[in-house]
């Protein structure tokens, strides 16, 4: 015991004298400000419960892929350094250590502050043992019905292997044994839990809607699969496999790519467990077996408390029902983008000869985008359509206008990024449809990911005029996200901005090292070297006594050698502010290193996203926009892409837009040299959402902006 004491104080020191924040740590702290956003009593309960299923598939995929990503090193036996210095081990034990902290604050949260006022509210989760005489016949019918025929136990003993158990499904472990067997002669079968049938069989009645989760409904119904056997105990776990695939990814450039990315989806099913959830009080026997099955210890396990529920995601068809509409928020109207103000009444490709547009998502609607390539699909004047897909929505109109532009005789050519983690299969299928419909499809970039959002439209107009209508954002081509993520993209017809994107399109389609970029900074490129400049800039201005500052707007921040070129940037007297949504690897507020950053995140109800990159450059500022995070994979591994604004009206707005992120004392958190985040106070200011600043923005506060 005084080993493991002397051990923890070592760590606790280790981590506070390290220079950098660790990325998986901080991201935990990312979602304890989700997990607060279920905290606003002036929310309805079904946002609150909205926010509170996020934290659930948040944590889903930080196990799958950041906790699967530690176990690559473990169970390959490769060495591997967190940024505060930790090995391997020791920081397992720790990660795990926090992320149990952290599910057992969700879950008190849950039962204590969440679930007390679900009646009020006009629904109730029914116990089974609550339901009526004949409430408790019809769910029973629907179980005879419909759920028992889709169940499989699948028993474990000497005479049958393990089966594969799902990623993220709920299942049962149902403990038995022959009635004059002793306990050594126990066996275990697994069932899945159906997972294309409701989270919750509804009741209605009395005022209430009675939802009665599915997993009960099988618990008490779980004899009429094992009959004549005794049932020793019904337990309901889930597991989280690793899905990252970093140390697997095939360097062999003659494999058949698509078939190598079937076959890692499929390992994504069977990947080694590191984490199971389960309920309280389930079977020790059970645990002890699967602990040696999936090779685990006591930090794998995470109990549900009984109060409370194994998997919050499906709180979604609660709070999605129809009859809690009304009582859920609803975003405003978008307003008309503010250089667009006769967006629904002039032809898109004529203003675009004009003057540029610049979109703010959701506050302006994507619909100038969508309105773009829809008409280009049937324009006959257009001759060609290029673009870049990252994450589509369902039944996607960027998917439809693209098939029906091919099916029209233009040429098509889309990169589809197929490596979209989690969306690999949705877009294997919408890339796969575009290609049999005569599109030029591209599956990625070898071993890179392409997250560059561009867009580029050629159209012939006149004898001999040739206009390309370029698109570069943020954002994904998504119009679902669109509605609650904060994006900003460009719409223009300029040269420089057109040769850029046309060169760019050259270099990842086909075989061709571009010169140079005019407006664009690239990855993997030059994009590291060249924001590390801009920052010694401003640290050589402020030495030299000339105005200097910086202000990023991002999801992540986590390469060091950026960070290290800020830190060198505080020492010389620059005033630099980040704003980092996420996880932020780097330590403000130290003295002697980064006295003179500060670092805030914005979290509300929605999800921040864009990027944006400004630096004073005495009093003449360089703005960028555009899909990069100050990430280690985005500056190395990733396609991507800034654009530099260079139009004073568009500055400003990027401007604007920063300062009203700085301003925001509703959704903004302080991030403390411990890597702590502290609310933001009002400190005697009235209150300003950005979430609802936005929605009444106007060109006169716009060229008011200023940061230094």
């Amino acid at each position: 015991m005084e080993d493991s004491i002397v051990t923890t104080e070592r760590i606790v020191q280790q981590i506070e004298e390290s220079n950098y924040i660790s990325r998986d740590l901080s991201w935990l702290k990312f979602n304890y400000r989700v997990l607060d956003q279920a905290r606003h009593t002036d929310r309805s309960i079904f946002d609150r419960l909205k926010f509170l299923s996020i934290t659930a598939s948040n944590l889903d995929e930080f196990c799958t892929i950041r906790l699967g990503s530690l176990y690559n090193y473990i169970d390959y036996g490769k060495e591997r350094f967190d940024y505060n210095g930790l090995r391997e081990e020791p920081f397992r034990r720790l990660l795990l250590l926090e992320t149990q902290r952290f599910y057992k604050d969700q879950n008190e949260y849950y039962v204590e502050h969440l679930k007390p006022y679900f009646a009020q509210n006009g629904f109730v989760i029914a116990p089974y043992r609550e339901l009526s005489v004949e409430d408790t016949q019809r769910v029973n019918d629907y179980f005879s019905k419909t759920i028992f025929p889709m169940l499989t136990p699948m028993v474990f003993d000497s005479y049958h292997t393990f089966p594969l158990l799902m990623n993220n499904r709920l299942l049962f472990g149902v403990v038995t044994k022959s009635p004059n067997e002793n306990q050594t002669q126990q066996r275990v079968s697994f069932m899945q839990v159906p997972q294309n049938l409701p989270r919750f069989y509804e009741l209605e009645g009395d005022g209430l809607i009675k939802f009665v989760p599915i997993e009960e409904i099988i618990r008490n119904n779980v004899h009429h699969l094992f009959r004549n056997v005794e049932i020793v105990s019904t337990n309901l776990f889930r597991i989280n496999r690793n899905g990252d695939f970093t140390l697997e990814e095939s360097e062999d450039i003659e494999s058949n790519f698509l078939e190598d990315l079937k076959r890692k989806l499929k390992t994504r099913r069977s990947g080694r467990v590191v984490r199971l959830e389960v309920e309280a009080g389930a079977d020790p026997w059970m645990i002890r077996m699967l602990k040696i099955q999936w090779d685990l210890d006591e930090h794998n396990i995470f109990y549900a408390p009984h109060e409370s529920m194994v998997e919050f995601s499906g709180l979604l068809q609660i709070i999605g029902h129809k009859e809690f509409k009304a009582k859920r928020v609803h975003p405003p109207d978008p307003i008309k983008p503010l250089n667009f103000p006769e967006h629904g009444s002039r032809d898109l490709f004529e203003v675009l000869k004009e003057r540029d547009i610049l979109l703010h998502h959701p506050y302006n609607s994507m619909e100038p985008v969508l309105d773009l390539l829809e008409k280009a699909a049937d324009d006959p004047y257009v001759l060609s359509i290029k673009i870049t897909i990252y994450r589509v929505a369902r039944d996607s109109r960027i998917t439809s206008a693209l098939l029906r532009a091919a099916e029209n005789g233009k040429h098509v050519a889309v990169l589809f990024e197929v490596k979209a983690r989690f969306d690999e299969e949705n877009n294997l299928r919408e890339a796969q449809r575009l290609q049999k419909a005569g599109c030029f499809v591209i599956y990625g970039v070898g071993n890179l990911k392409t997250h560059t959002k561009l867009l580029l439209i050629v159209r012939k107009e006149g004898e001999d005029k040739v206009y390309r209508y370029v698109h570069l954002s943020s954002g994904n081509y998504n119009e679902a996200t669109s509605r609650f993520y904060v994006d900003i993209g460009l719409l223009t017809t300029k040269e420089v901005y057109a040769n850029d994107v046309s060169e760019f399109f050259n270099v990842i389609t086909g075989h061709s090292q571009p010169s140079t970029y005019r407006n664009l900074i690239t990855s993997p490129r030059d994009m590291r070297i060249q924001l590390c400049n801009l920052v010694k800039r401003e640290a050589e201005n402020a030495r030299n006594g000339i105005q200097s500052g910086i202000v990023i707007k991002l999801n992540s921040f986590q390469d060091k050698e950026l960070i290290d070129e800020l830190y060198e940037a505080s020492k010389a007297g620059v005033p630099i502010k980040l704003i980092v949504r996420g996880m932020c690897c780097l330590r403000p507020g130290r003295k002697g290193l980064s006295e003179n950053i500060q670092v805030v995140s914005i979290v509300g109800e929605y999800l921040e996203h864009s990027r944006i990159y400004y630096f004073h450059n005495d009093n003449n500022p360089k703005v960028y926009i555009g899909s990069a995070d100050a990430m280690v994979r985005s500056f190395d591994r990733r396609i991507e892409s800034l654009f530099l604004l260079d139009e004073e009206i568009l500055k400003k707005q990027a401007v604007n837009n920063l300062r009203f992120n700085l301003k925001d004392n509703i959704n903004a958190y302080v991030m403390q040299e411990d890597g702590t985040y502290v609310k933001k106070e009002l400190d005697g200011q009235p209150p300003f959402n950005i979430h609802k600043e936005f929605y009444h923005i106007t060109k006169e506060i716009v060229m008011g902006a200023k940061l230094f």
